[in-house]
């Protein structure tokens, strides 16, 4: 470097060795302070140097001057210089700056993320132990103030902290968001990093670099040309530069960890969704009714809103069941028509358990039955249809009962005919004193005398127990654990990576994985095994590149 200095108006400049000068597109700034004696003059110093870059030694030959001015007072601040140095604010903006970054570190805390799913999981499996969508009174009764379970759990807990609409609570998804900022937190700290460093082409340029790598060899008149063939037949992705190698596959094992975060964040969406935004109801209904799909569902959460679907009109053509050979009920079948606001049928099915009926985002499912009438003939009169009352015998649950009175209806102790029933299939009568008269099944045409009167069963009229609801969440929880178990399986892919290097007539070779270490090396061992052995001739020929 020539420095070439022309004081002509300041005489007996005197310039401290603890200067530096540096050129302005290296971005430093040359504030120099002259001493005190010397009036406030500027000095013209014109600095010529010769720069080579890394781009070869294209500049060779070309001078860049570059004019500083020195006076002997600091120059004025600019503008940009002011913003970006705050006047008594410059602590303070420091910790504003790093403060998101410190957030970042503690959400991404393994630990914390850790603690945060286990609670998810408590949550949820206090939601299933707890009966969900009851009624205060029936939380009065299920967890008393005078005998609390383990000592403090009473019906404030439940009611208090939404216990019993745990799916919605603010408690259950204030830890579901805290949980998916921790997965978005780790996966934009840590994975897409980890990502991005295994997508580089990184050439080792030291032996030693490649020996200290968790394998290595060393091949003996071999060709770093010749190995990348062989390891690109392998898979590898391989590319050379001049006599450096660098080779990977399994790429995507590196990417997974991001897919299964995903996958677990949209998991927790849908199921979020499902909680907040979906409507729910049942209803049993006789054969031959109808009602309103609107009618029915409630709502579950804030953000449940209603379709143009909840006007459909739902006509229950026929109930029917079917038995086996035992005589116990095997099925149970609905045969539902929709029509639409202008009675017009929109859809006919026969839905059964496990066999349910979707229209407009509303699924209709089977789950219960009921017995709604009798319909009987008396002394050749009618039909008459006697109302099925559920009776509750010494547990059974499905036990139906009606009465048909006899003589005076009008007496204070009125006597009749009873009737019992466990399914559609045979009605068990009684007479007036409580005596059993016989068995007839509904549509026989059997007749049966009791007490003076005479008996027809026509039909046994059922009711069809139905449950209805809206689920938003669903296609995205599916879509969610689909990607979860594909992700899951591409992450047992192994990363592997391997770098050479052309010495003389030796080829030093290293690599590492990230899984199956045990297995890495006997295939590394493989590989090099079919790497020809060449003459040196041939080997201080430059190698082609070679890209996969």
């Amino acid at each position: 470097m020539e420095t070439l200095l022309n004081p002509s108006k300041t005489p007996n400049l005197f310039i401290p060795r603890t200067h530096f000068f540096k050129l302005s597109f290296l971005h430093s700034n040359f504030n120099p302070q002259p001493h005190s004696s010397f009036s406030r003059r500027p000095l013209s110093i014109t600095i010529t140097c010769k720069v080579k870059t890394s781009q070869g030694r294209k500049n060779d030959g070309k001078n860049i001057s570059k004019k500083i001015v020195l006076t002997d007072s600091a120059p004025e601040l600019s503008n940009e210089e002011i913003k970006a140095k705050p006047k008594g604010g410059g602590k303070a903006w420091g910790v504003i700056k790093k403060f998101p970054k410190r957030v970042l570190a503690i959400l991404s805390n393994l630990p914390l993320a850790i603690g945060e799913m286990f609670t998810v999981a408590g949550l949820m499996a206090l939601g299933t132990a707890i009966d969900q969508g009851e009624s205060p009174e029936y939380y009065f009764q299920k967890y008393p103030e005078e005998n609390p379970i383990f000592g403090f759990f009473t019906w404030r807990w439940v009611l208090t902290l939404g216990f019993d609409h745990m799916f919605s609570s603010p408690v259950f998804l204030g830890t579901l968001i805290l949980l998916g900022t921790s997965l978005m937190a780790c996966t934009y700290t840590t994975q897409i990093p980890l990502v991005k460093v295994a997508r580089r082409w990184s050439f080792l340029q030291s032996a030693d670099s490649i020996r200290k790598q968790e394998f290595s060899d060393t091949l003996p008149q071999a060709s770093v040309s010749d190995l990348g063939v062989i390891l690109m037949g392998a898979g590898y992705k391989v590319f050379l530069k001049g006599p450096s190698l660098y080779a990977f596959k399994g790429l995507a094992g590196r990417f997974a960890p991001i897919g299964v975060h995903l996958a677990m964040l949209l998991i927790m969406a849908g199921g979020t969704l499902s909680a907040t935004g979906s409507f729910r109801g049942s209803v049993t209904v006789p054969q031959g009714l109808n009602f309103v799909m609107g009618d029915v569902l409630g709502p579950t959460g804030f953000l449940s809103t209603p379709t143009e679907a909840f006007n459909t009109e739902v006509h229950v053509n026929k109930f029917y069941m079917d038995y086996y050979d035992s005589g116990e009920v095997s099925q149970f079948h609905t045969d539902l028509s929709l029509f639409d606001m202008n009675g017009k049928e929109v859809m006919r099915k026969t839905l059964s358990v496990n066999d349910p009926l979707r229209f407009g985002g509303i699924t209709i499912y089977q789950t219960d039955w009921s017995f709604s009438a009798l319909q009987i003939l008396k002394d050749g009169e009618g039909p008459f249809n006697l109302a099925m009352a559920p009776l509750t015998i010494n547990g059974d649950k499905k036990l139906f009962g009606t009465f048909l009175p006899v003589g005076d209806t009008d007496s204070s102790n009125v006597k009749g005919i009873s009737m019992l029933a466990r399914d559609l299939q045979s009605i068990v009568l009684y007479d007036k004193q409580g005596k059993f008269a016989g068995v007839r099944r509904p549509n026989s045409k059997l007749p049966i005398e009791i007490d003076g009167t005479k008996i027809i069963i026509i039909d046994a009229i059922g009711s069809s127990g139905l449950d209805l609801k809206t689920d938003p969440g669903v296609p995205a929880v599916y879509a969610g654990f689909g990607a979860l178990m594909l992700t899951t399986c591409i992450s047992y892919l192994s990363h592997a990576q391997i770098w050479a290097l052309q010495d003389g007539t030796t080829v030093i070779v290293g690599g590492k994985t990230n899984r199956a270490k045990a297995e890495f090396p006997d295939e590394m061992n493989r590989l090099l095994d079919q790497v020809p052995e060449i003459v040196e001739s041939s080997i201080s020929k430059k190698p082609d590149n070679i890209g996969g």
